[in-house]
């Protein structure tokens, strides 16, 4: 995952995403929709991070598994900036990644955080129905 290379080489952006697509072969409209999720959550990473902290509740980013906390950051940069992806799907995909690569609750935890995300960004209403 390019998110998880860019926590250990934060500054080598240009790198990571030559180094990926190197022995990659893909269709140039993957490559280039992969780019933009991968170079827009890095461009946002700090406003990004202060979504998650502020909605994960009694978790700092330092205590959430790299995993989970890259996922989250992916997920959360779709759900903010992201207005072609919608935010089911953005969610759905970032809980089966989190079941894919994280541990048994990364489904769930994933979960909890993103809808915490998605109901600051979008309240229920409060007129009576």
């Amino acid at each position: 995952m390019l998110l998880y290379e860019l926590d250990f080489r934060p500054s080598d952006l240009a790198a990571v995403l030559r180094e990926f697509w190197r022995d990659r072969v893909v269709p140039p409209e993957v490559r280039a929709f992969a780019d933009d999720l991968v170079r827009g959550t890095a461009e946002k990473i700090a406003e990004l991070d202060a979504t998650i902290e502020a909605n994960a509740a009694h978790w700092s980013l330092a205590r959430i598994a790299p995993v989970e906390r890259n996922i989250l950051r992916l997920a959360a940069y779709e759900l903010r900036f992201r207005d072609d992806i919608p935010e089911r799907v953005a969610i759905n995909e970032a809980i089966e990644l989190a079941k894919l690569y994280g541990s048994e609750e990364s489904g769930a935890f994933v979960n909890g955080i993103l809808d915490q995300i998605r109901l600051h960004l979008h309240p229920p209403s409060q007129t009576p129905a």
